[in-house]
Parts: structure tokens; C-alpha cells; sequence
């Protein structure tokens, strides 16, 4: 399996998760009620499993790999193109988050807001995620050699299961300095 494997496979799961986000961003529009808990697992989701863990492994490992190759301009164009978006997504959270705050404090104008974020984060997968699939991943694989790719894939693995415990050793620091 190359390395683009897995990470397409998470794909599909951010793409269940985000059917469900704009379902309920549609329901805020119909009941004018928040489903907190749905709510609260899409931040959770969002920002452990597509973010901390989806992004990271590009970020921390496709892409450190990545920049020591002599990319074409439009594979570099489209890395960075990719980064910018992984920042835009982590603002949109944030967004949510506030907006979920402000809710949860009596604030029924923040139901707007949520919903907003929410279909703000549901219209940005799609297209990043078409990105990556369709115009990425395959055609940067060309820079590696196999044993490259291997080698990738093992640390992919290693990030895997090391994982929950740097996502609880944030949570805790986020604790810590709030």
C-alpha cells in the first residue's frame, strides 16, 4: 500500500462526519435548537481525528517529505494551497467553538453562528478533500522510491498509535494554560 492509502481511507470517514455536520446545521435552520452533542462530537472530531491526526500526518510527515524533493511549481503551489486550507479549517473550528460557547451561555443568537460554522467547515472538506484525492496524492508519490514510501507508511503507523496519548497530553496542556 502506498502512504496516500490510509490517508485517503480517513477521507471517507471526515466525509460521514461532515454529511452529518450539515444535516445539522439544516435542523438549526427547521427547530431553532442546537443538538450540543452532535455538536460537541464534531469539534471533537474535527479537531482530533481531521486535524491532529489526518493533518498532522501530511503535515508532519507527507509534507516534511515533500519539501526536500524537487517538486514541479504546480505540486508545490498545491502543497501550499493545502496548508493555507488546513489553517482555514482550524479557524473554522474555532468559530464553532465560540459560537457553541456563547449557546451554551443563553446566547440564542449564536445558533446562527453555529450554524454558519458548521456549514462554513462542511463546504471547505469537499473541495480539500477532491484536492488531495483526485490532483495530490497520486502524482506526488512519483518523487519516492519505493523504500521511500514503505518508510512513510511506517511512520504514518507509528503517528497512529501514538497518537491518543499526544492528544490527551494537549488536552491536558490546553488545560494547563487556559
Amino acid at each position: 500500500m502506498m502512504p496516500i492509502g490510509p490517508l485517503m481511507i480517513e477521507h471517507r470517514l471526515i466525509e460521514k462526519m461532515i454529511a452529518l455536520m450539515k444535516s445539522e446545521a439544516a435542523k438549526i435552520g427547521e427547530t431553532k435548537r442546537a443538538g450540543v452533542k452532535l455538536i460537541d462530537t464534531a469539534i471533537d472530531f474535527v479537531r482530533t481525528y481531521a486535524d491532529a491526526l489526518h493533518h498532522g500526518k501530511e503535515e508532519q510527515i507527507l509534507f516534511r517529505d515533500l519539501a526536500n524533493k524537487p517538486l514541479s511549481d504546480e505540486h508545490r503551489m498545491i502543497m501550499d494551497e493545502l496548508i493555507e486550507e488546513h489553517k482555514k479549517g482550524r479557524a473554522n473550528v474555532r468559530e464553532l467553538i465560540a459560537a457553541r460557547e456563547r449557546y451554551m451561555n443563553g446566547d440564542e443568537a449564536a445558533l446562527n453562528d453555529i450554524a454558519a460554522s458548521l456549514e462554513s467547515i462542511a463546504g471547505f472538506y469537499p473541495g480539500h478533500i477532491e484536492k488531495e484525492d483526485k490532483r495530490f496524492f497520486l502524482p506526488i508519490m512519483k518523487y519516492f522510491t519505493k523504500e521511500e514510501q514503505d518508510a512513510m507508511l511506517a511512520e504514518f503507523e507509528m503517528f497512529d498509535q501514538n497518537f491518543i496519548h499526544v492528544k490527551y497530553k494537549i488536552a491536558v496542556d490546553e488545560l494547563i494554560n487556559s
